[in-house]
């Protein structure tokens, strides 16, 4: 499991060294071409031909600009599962918007001739960027695919089916004169039996109910779902079981009808299946969405800084205990994490087991009122989104204590591992906060369908009505 991570970080390093030399090299040749072709030839004067502040300030920042469009674009993501056409494709055009960005910062200004310079020195800029990137990608794409089509490197996957379907898909994915990657560590039955079939080929790795710590323990890549006809009424509970895994769920086609959401059928070679999509959102807007929630924490810790001071001290002044409190919640594919707030309730408020606050609670100090008023008390959140934990926008998270409690009355409840918990979501803007389980569930249906819906767009305008809720005083 190590080596198989350690691997994949080094796949990654090489694409980031490789595009990092790509964007230097192109950068030089295209500042010595302006310098050595264009701006020679303005006004019939030759022009010396040096590396200037301007190309050492470029050569600081153009690197990172392609970093950055590359990584908003996910391309360095499922570095294993890459096409080497939709790579060709994603370069193209991630080179001309690159190169859009860098006409209008810095040709732009130019004192030219002719608009003719304008058009020679972006065509060069193009071409040598997408030749100097593309192909030590392609190369090491191809390298890649090679390994895997050998099945020297690939994914760890399992196999939930035990008999002739399980042991005719295995047979199949197994003879392929090229492997699609799965490397597949065992199988889990759905229905107990005396033996099975797939016991002479794989080992039994457990029943569907000890999935979660089956693909923990063998760090499951892959869950492949190949049943019996007699086993399609539990194909919902399995569905169920996987959610908020992060994992690659196929299945055989003859599932198909009876799968309800987004699927399109993915070919494993002469092997189709059909891939059960997890992607919330296109890996462009993921990004962008990570983007923002990094920068807005930022400023907000930063810009607040000296305001955070007055507001430890009300705290520390209102009652005996510490500024911050911190409380385990159930995070991104159930993991849990500790959340940070400024403390507004006494520090003896659950003595008598967790509790959700109620409107005149008594456990609420004065100055936690006010805090808890304009939501002040969940600014030190923002150091959650920073590290990673939470994010600006996402269902708000809640302790295992009351996610045991709502799982009976609503299983979909676990739809909502699926995203990052956020500080503000729109169940929150549209609800508010929950005073018991009841009202949980009524607020579970908004951030179902805020999942369903995710988009940067999305995120802005909860964002703006949340300000607007702050700004009213309505955070109770």
């Amino acid at each position: 499991m190590r080596e198989h991570k350690t691997h994949k970080k080094r796949q990654v390093a090489l694409y980031v060294t490789f595009d990092i030399l790509s964007a230097i090299i192109s950068w030089t040749a295209f500042f010595l071409f302006r310098k050595g072709f264009i701006d020679s030839s303005f006004g019939g004067i030759q022009q010396n031909v040096s590396l200037d502040s301007n190309y050492y300030y470029g050569l600081a920042s153009i690197p990172f600009m392609w970093l950055f469009l590359y990584y908003i674009n996910g391309y360095y993501k499922n570095i294993y599962k890459k096409s080497r056409l939709n790579e060709l494709i994603q370069t193209f055009l991630i080179t001309i918007l690159g190169c859009i960005i860098m006409f209008f910062s810095i040709l732009i200004d130019d004192i030219v001739d002719t608009y003719q310079s304008y058009y020679k020195s972006i065509l060069f800029l193009f071409i040598i960027h997408f030749t100097t990137t593309y192909i030590p990608r392609i190369i090491i794409t191809s390298i890649t695919n090679a390994k895997i089509h050998a099945r020297k490197i690939g994914f760890n996957t399992v196999l939930i089916g035990s008999n002739e379907k399980a042991e005719k898909l295995y047979k199949k994915l197994q003879s392929t004169k090229k492997s699609s990657g799965n490397m597949f560590v065992g199988f889990v039955n759905v229905l107990q039996q005396q033996s099975y079939v797939l016991n002479n080929y794989l080992p039994h790795l457990g029943y569907i109910d000890d999935i979660h710590d089956i693909i923990k323990e063998h760090a499951i890549e892959e869950v492949i779902i190949a049943i019996e006809s007699k086993e399609h009424k539990h194909l919902e509970t399995i569905l169920q079981k996987l959610e908020g895994i992060k994992i690659i769920i196929k299945i055989i086609p003859d599932n198909y009808d009876i799968i309800s959401g987004r699927v399109t059928l993915n070919s494993i070679y002469d092997e189709p299946l059909i891939l059960i999509h997890h992607d919330l959102m296109p890996a462009w807007q993921e990004n962008m969405k990570r983007a923002i929630d990094v920068f807005v924490s930022l400023l907000v810790l930063f810009l607040g800084s000296l305001f955070y001071i007055f507001i430890a001290i009300g705290v520390k002044l209102s009652s005996p205990g510490p500024v911050i409190f911190k409380q385990k919640r159930i995070g991104l594919h159930g993991k849990p994490f500790y959340i940070y707030k400024f403390r507004s309730m006494y520090i003896d408020a659950e003595n008598n087991g967790p509790q959700l606050a109620e409107i005149n609670d008594a456990r609420i100090t004065k100055f936690g009122e006010f805090i808890r008023k304009y939501r002040i008390d969940e600014i030190p959140q923002f150091f959650n989104v920073l590290i990673g934990n939470m994010s600006l926008v996402g269902p708000r998270p809640e302790r295992q204590f009351f996610i045991e409690q709502i799982l009976p009355h609503a299983p979909h409840y676990l739809h909502l591992l699926r995203v990052k918990p956020g500080i503000t979501s729109w169940g929150q803007v549209k609800y508010g906060y929950a005073k018991n389980i009841d009202e949980m569930l009524e607020r579970l249906q908004y951030d179902i369908i805020y999942i369903e819906n995710m988009s940067i767009y999305v995120d802005i305008k909860i964002l703006i009505y949340t300000i607007k809720t702050v700004i009213l005083g309505k955070g109770l």
